[in-house]
């Protein structure tokens, strides 16, 4: 038993070690000021393995200005919180860099130097109204050579590629040469002559953006070896190429180089082989071939059908000039389109003509991660019928959505075999040694300006308005595909934002129960107006306008059937505000009195146990 003085000495001891503890822990604090622990549910201030390769072999400084108007925003609660999670980001950032990378945070003030400055690296503020101040929330970077990235505005709702956007910034300044793109189309891209029209053609507008933010290399298709220093390869429409080409992509690809491949069981913008008798007409010769590479790999193209929607449909002309709906040539909007996608998100359509689709075989050793889909309503269609079917409504005879969602866009990965695994040159790769990066997309048509950019001439200058996001995702792609093996591992990461996940189902099943019933209404509406039109038809007097005593009766029907159905959507609308008032009640009780009484639970359970224990000390 313990004696009072043991029970001094043990309390004295107790004292000494908490306080050591607590000297350990303000050393540490003091001397490792970037070290912490994560304990978020999804590791939200824990950086990628490939964000901290970047930011850790910077090779030159590279400085960050965050521009966040900190006075402005003072009744923007969720925006201030945004900017924090932001420079937190930044901080850890800096603080894996080893010193190479200087974060400045800067409010511009209206009318000041700071304001001048963000405006001079063209950041742009948002405008409040009401006479507020304009806010600023965006950032400007600079290398030591001179070179600048900006994001002009830090979007909320983008927060989940918000650590790929700054680590894609930090690259580029760490890495300022302009990436070499090689390019090999075997469709009209380019400018030059066309036999055809006898005329000079214009180069699609894809192909001048490239130009402005890449350096765009021309290919020709009879190449038998790509050049080192080409990072990303571009596909357009691969067909009839020599297998000494196609060895050199096998190579290419095996040995870590990225490719975005463009291809399209019925390119409409290819006219064909002049040769061909079914050129121009579904023939042969419209068809992308890289059938070699793909059994290899383990991945699927079928490039005898092309996929018909009929929820993404587009309106075109038909031949005698009315509107028409037409089931290849489709709009993808964003539930077609990955939101976990660097390369898709944040993009609203995707216009496609005649697109096919990309299957896995089985026991492939590619991983195919689908990106862009058709919807439910799809079917495959022969690309032969396209020929005949002058007119689209033609296609719909035995259409049959099937209820499947096809692959039209995929991301292609996996440590794939050559396609020439008996080859003994010096050099040759039988198998990737790490996993390929590749991304396939099953249109070529996409990139032409038809389905996604009108251009104009105005004083000499081409002036081009997009109404599809097309040539965004081939940017997107190659932006990605770009940015080294560590920038294209950084995924989209969980939000900051913890939404009430019971609340949204709650919503949720109001909404179909609201939509249901106003289904009800609206058909019980056409019951109404064709009985209506009978009751009209059927009365000797059609002319007057007088309604007969039967009409008035239906009328009269209607409308109390109409406020019985009013009745119930009300019904809903409470039963929701009272299940979401209920749910906040229990988490009141359980925050408010049901911790607190745990927690004094077992604070009285603890007394009486030292309590226990010092009496039986002192009985002792």
């Amino acid at each position: 038993m313990m004696n009072k003085g043991g029970r001094i000495l043990f309390d004295r001891v107790g004292l000494l070690v908490l306080a050591v503890v607590f000297l350990v822990g303000v050393a540490l604090v003091t001397l490792l000021p970037a070290a912490r622990v994560d304990l978020t549910q999804n590791q939200l201030y824990t950086l990628s393995d490939g964000t901290r390769k970047i930011v850790g072999t910077i090779p030159e400084p590279v400085n960050v200005y965050l521009f966040f108007s900190d006075k402005s925003t003072a009744d923007l609660p969720q925006l201030r919180t945004y900017a924090g999670r932001v420079r937190e980001m930044l901080e850890e950032f800096a603080n894996r860099s080893d010193g190479k990378l200087k974060l400045r945070v800067i409010d511009p003030l209206p009318f000041s130097e700071e304001e001048d400055r963000a405006t001079a690296f063209g950041l742009r503020p948002i405008n409040l109204g009401n006479n507020a101040d304009p806010v600023y929330f965006g950032i400007a970077a600079t290398n030591s050579v001179g070179d600048d990235e900006i994001i002009p505005f830090l979007d909320p709702a983008k927060e989940s590629f918000l650590e790929y956007d700054l680590a894609r910034l930090v690259y580029a300044l760490a890495n300022p040469k302009k990436p070499v793109v090689g390019l090999l189309s075997t469709l009209p891209m380019t400018a030059g002559f066309d036999p055809m029209t006898q005329q000079i053609r214009q180069s699609w507008v894809v192909a001048d953006q490239l130009r402005q933010l890449f350096d765009l290399r021309m290919l020709q298709p009879g190449l038998d070896r790509i050049e080192d220093d080409i990072q990303v390869l571009m596909l357009v429409h691969p067909k009839n190429l020599p297998d000494s080409t196609l060895y050199a992509i096998d190579q290419f690809i095996l040995k870590g180089g990225h490719a975005v491949i463009f291809a399209d069981p019925w390119a409409e913008m290819d006219q064909g082989d002049p040769g061909d008798p079914m050129a121009g007409m579904g023939g042969t010769g419209r068809a992308s071939d890289l059938d070699k590479l793909f059994t290899a790999w383990g991945v699927g193209f079928d490039g005898g059908n092309v996929v018909g929607d009929d929820r993404y449909a587009l309106t075109v002309g038909r031949p005698d000039g009315g509107p028409v709906r037409h089931l290849g040539i489709i709009g993808v909007t964003t539930d077609g389109m990955s939101q976990d996608d660097v390369i898709t998100s944040g993009l609203n359509v995707v216009n496609m003509a005649f697109a096919g689709h990309i299957t896995r075989s089985e026991g492939a050793a590619a991983e195919v991660t689908p990106v862009i889909r058709s919807s439910d309503q799809a079917a495959l269609i022969p690309a032969s019928q396209l020929a005949l079917a002058s007119d689209p409504d033609l296609l719909r005879k035995d259409f049959e959505p099937t209820g499947d969602r096809f692959t039209l866009a995929a991301r292609i990965t996996g440590k794939v075999p050559s396609a020439f695994p008996a080859d003994g040159r010096p050099g040759h790769l039988a198998a990737a040694a790490e996993p390929i990066n590749v991304l396939l997309v099953a249109d070529t048509d996409l990139l032409s300006d038809r389905l996604w950019a009108r251009t104009q001439e105005f004083l000499g200058q081409r002036l081009t308005t997009a109404f599809a996001n097309n040539g965004d995702l081939a940017v997107n792609a190659l932006d990605n595909l770009l940015g080294s093996g560590d920038l294209i591992s950084i995924r989209s990461r969980a939000t900051f934002q913890r939404p009430f996940t019971r609340v949204q189902d709650l919503r949720r099943e109001a909404e179909l129960r609201f939509r249901s019933a106003e289904e009800r209404l609206q058909a019980e509406l056409q019951e109404t107006d064709a009985r209506l039109n009978e009751l009209q038809a059927s009365r000797p007097d059609q002319g007057t306008e007088i309604l007969s005593p039967q009409q008035e009766a239906e009328i009269e029907r209607f409308q109390a059937r109409r406020l019985e159905l009013r009745k119930e959507l009300r019904q809903v609308q409470r039963d929701l505000d009272r299940d979401i008032e209920r749910l906040g009640t229990r988490l009141k009780v359980l925050n408010v009195a049901l911790v607190p009484l745990i927690i004094s639970v077992l604070s009285v359970g603890l007394v009486l146990v030292r309590r226990r224990a010092r009496r039986s000390a002192v009985a002792a």
